[in-house]
């Protein structure tokens, strides 16, 4: 009777560690898909902004307004909400470090490096994209 009462805990044992092990795949695949749609986002996001304020530079004689709110504020609007103001969007935190009548440079940086996001994205005048592996923040 102990032989079947011990068998039968090690076949309980054996399957919640394999159902572990699957779990486990799961969530990392799920997490590998959202940092993918994220990172998608922020290319996606920070090419709308930029292409909004080299069309806001080319209808004002080559200046660029000060801030992103000009953009979303103007009767003919270039973007379709500033980006800047949310405190995260999709996993990424937005800023523009510059934005002058001469120039812009903005860029989008993972809310958690490694969980929302991978990589870090800027972008400045002259729709110049850069990415780089974002530094794990501890």
């Amino acid at each position: 009777m102990n032989t079947e009462k011990a068998r039968s805990f090690v076949v309980i044992m054996v399957i919640v560690a394999l159902s572990a092990l699957v779990l486990r795949f799961a969530v990392m695949q799920i997490v590998r898909f959202n940092i993918e749609q994220n990172e998608s986002s922020a290319q996606s996001i920070l090419k709308l902004i930029s292409t909004a304020l080299e069309n806001y530079s080319k209808d004002h004689q080559g200046a660029f307004p000060g801030n992103l709110t000009a953009l979303t504020k103007t009767q003919s609007r270039y973007l379709d909400k500033d980006y800047t103001a949310f405190s995260s969007y999709r996993g990424y935190v937005y800023s523009c470090s510059k934005i002058e009548s001469s120039g812009y440079n903005c860029s989008a940086v993972p809310l958690i490096c490694g969980l929302s996001g991978n990589t870090d994205f800027s972008v400045s005048t002259g729709n110049l994209f850069i990415s780089q592996k974002c530094p794990k923040r501890e």
